[in-house]
């Protein structure tokens, strides 16, 4: 995935623009386009067949979010929700200088669920796909920041990209732009970083917290924008922080009397406090370290989405185990542990408990590769039989076409 969104190596681009500076990449660099990501076909298949809900779609105009009732309505008999989308409102309002925004596209959009579970491998991040339609001419949004990276990728038309430096670097979500329209207002009254005009096929890399708009030109533009929610610094310290729960010290109350409004009173019970935490995470780095990083997986495994199980293919696989060849679930997180008689499959949401012989066998299937019950370790082919239907029931493992 990222070598289509770069036209730089990988190493330049880890040490010199991620999370630092933007990247514009023209599709002269490396010949591409992203018409099989998302086209202007498959934007009005999605409207018009594809029983697209709110809030997977919205619509802005001259920096303002419409009113859901301008493009949503009732479906018809069978179909009796609310929120679907009605393709002859968007219509009236495209016609009428609204940019269509088609949101979370990797959860119902085949080229770019794949896309983005790439995306996820090669970032390290979890990452989500968005699309902006805009007619010729107009801009869906005034000047601002976002709070994670974006790969805008122009797929339709041309679109002109103006870019600033930021106001506030390295925005955290709960720092969003409009907690300094002044500061931004002011900076896109200044000379920017990049004033250019995209084209199909290119790519233009944005860390968050840079400011930027952009508009139209005399064609309709596409555009997919990838979302990248990156793992910060402080990310990390809530999670070793958070292991503090576990020290009884830190449970107990401050002492009787304290008061808050004392601010020099506050600085030595906070100076006290930290310095505390300071030599326990000393002491117990190895305890707390596993623990936030126990965290960290989690909270990972929550916000992305390993690959979807196809049920009827997966039950098929299950009633031919024997011969039927499956891998481990791509993005599935999960940890094999060994604990007395047994081996424990720790997964995001359950534990699944297996006898200790299929450790070897557990192991195997969790480094990649297809596997069969002939060649699984420490197993005869009656007992991988066993373990390979076990797994495919509990969605662990897929069958090998359809990973």
């Amino acid at each position: 995935m990222l070598s289509r969104c770069i036209a730089t190596d990988r190493h330049t681009f880890a040490t010199e623009h991620w999370g630092r500076r933007p990247l514009l990449s023209r599709s002269g660099s490396l010949p591409r386009d992203f018409g099989d990501l998302l086209s202007a076909e498959m934007v009005d298949e999605l409207i018009a067949e594809r029983g697209v809900r709110a809030p997977f779609i919205r619509l802005a105009r001259d920096g303002d979010l419409l009113a859901r009732d301008c493009y949503v309505g009732p479906a018809g008999f069978g179909a009796e929700m609310p929120d679907q989308v009605d393709s002859g409102k968007v219509l009236g309002e495209f016609a009428s200088g609204a940019t269509i925004v088609l949101q979370g596209l990797h959860r119902l959009w085949p080229p770019l669920i794949d896309f983005v579970r790439q995306a996820v491998d090669d970032l390290g991040h979890p990452v989500q796909a968005n699309a902006y339609i805009t007619p010729p001419g107009n801009r869906g949004f005034d000047p601002h920041y976002d709070v994670h990276d974006v790969f805008v990728l122009q797929t339709t038309g041309h679109k002109r990209w103006v870019v600033h430096e930021p106001v506030h670097a390295h925005p955290l979500p709960s720092q969003p732009w409009t907690q300094h329209r002044a500061a931004i207002a002011e900076r896109a009254a200044q000379d920017p970083v990049i004033d250019t005009v995209l084209e199909p096929g290119d790519a233009l890399y944005l860390p968050r917290g840079w400011v930027h708009s952009a508009q139209a030109m005399d064609t309709t533009s596409i555009h997919l924008t990838l979302g990248v929610s990156a793992v910060t610094g402080i990310d990390v310290a809530r999670a070793v922080v958070d292991q503090l729960e576990a020290v009884e010290e830190f449970r107990q109350s401050l002492p009787l009397g304290a008061d808050p409004a004392d601010r020099d009173e506050m600085i030595a019970t906070v100076t006290k406090v930290m310095a505390e935490m300071i030599a326990t995470m000393r002491d117990e780095a190895t305890t707390l370290g596993g623990g936030a990083a126990d965290r960290l997986t989690h909270r990972h495994a929550e916000r992305t989405r390993p690959v979807a199980v196809r049920p009827l293919a997966s039950l098929e696989a299950s009633e031919s185990a024997d011969t039927a060849g499956v891998h481990w679930r791509p993005g599935l997180v999960a940890t094999v542990e060994e604990s007395g008689d047994r081996v424990v499959l720790r997964l995001p949401d359950r534990v699944i408990s297996f006898p200790a012989s299929c450790a070897a066998a557990l192991q195997a299937i969790r480094l990649g590769g297809t596997a069969h019950a002939g060649s699984l370790p420490g197993l005869d082919r009656a007992d991988a039989t066993v373990l390979i239907r076990r797994l495919l029931r509990e969605a662990v493992v897929v069958p090998a076409a359809h990973g």
